[in-house]
């Protein structure tokens, strides 16, 4: 069956290019947007399309409306939420280079507990689809897909949904990525390793191992993160 792709609606491209504008500083933390009838003419749309687009970012925490008064910029670093923080995810490149270290440093707290969960809960689920990862074949796709989808396993066995709604903010830049994290054959054979030392800790029904070995392992992931952006930034440079 065919897919086409469904157009945005006005409002949405609306909100996507405030987003945007917000988070390139065209329109900065704290300042006041400009007067609707101008605001809707810079993005080529009607007044009440650009009132149902400031109304979802404003629901959203991007943006504070008062009746009568100017819209002001909120500070989505303090003020936000988890919508904002996928938002951010998806334009990452515009906020700062730091983000994805930053975003990583998240998963290192985040990862050793839910996966002791996922072990204390679970074993046997765990057992056999860590199983299903012992013998990959030495492709950066297999493994983009793979470690994915054992993170996304091990909030759902965790037992606490909060862990999977936040993992699942960040499916699209996780892909993106892991692309990069992988294509580098040291970071394929760690996670390789990763999956071995999980299974025997499984095997042996240790929680507690399994806990610390993946706290090593999202720590030695961030290093090899900071050295693939590094590599990339060399190989760039060059090429210019």
């Amino acid at each position: 069956m065919v897919q086409w792709d469904v157009p945005m609606k006005p409002a949405e491209l609306a909100e996507r290019r405030l987003v945007e504008a917000i988070l390139e500083g065209t329109f900065p933390v704290n300042s006041f947007l400009p007067p609707e009838r101008e605001l809707a003419e810079m993005l080529g749309i009607t007044r009440p399309t650009l009132r149902e687009a400031l109304q979802r970012l404003s629901r959203d925490g991007w943006l504070e409306i008062h009746h009568g008064k100017t819209t002001r910029v909120r500070d989505y670093w303090r003020e936000g939420n988890l919508t904002i923080l996928g938002a951010i995810a998806r334009y990452q490149k515009k906020v700062y280079p730091s983000f994805v270290v930053n975003l990583l440093q998240i998963r290192l707290l985040m990862a050793p507990a839910y996966t002791r969960q996922a072990f204390e809960a679970a074993l046997p689920e765990v057992t056999e689809f860590l199983q299903t990862l012992q013998h990959l074949p030495d492709e950066a796709g297999v493994y983009v897909e793979n470690d994915l989808e054992l993170h996304l396993h091990f909030t759902r066995l965790s037992g606490n949904p909060i862990f999977t709604l936040i993992f699942n903010g960040f499916g699209d830049l996780y892909r993106s990525m892991a692309q990069l994290y992988f294509a580098n054959p040291a970071a394929r054979a760690h996670s390789t390793s990763f999956y071995k030392n999980l299974l025997e800790a499984a095997l042996a029904n240790e929680p507690a191992r399994a806990e610390e070995i993946t706290r090593q392992v999202m720590l030695d992931s961030i290093h090899l993160w900071e050295a693939a952006e590094k590599n990339a930034s060399t190989s760039s440079d060059e090429n210019m």
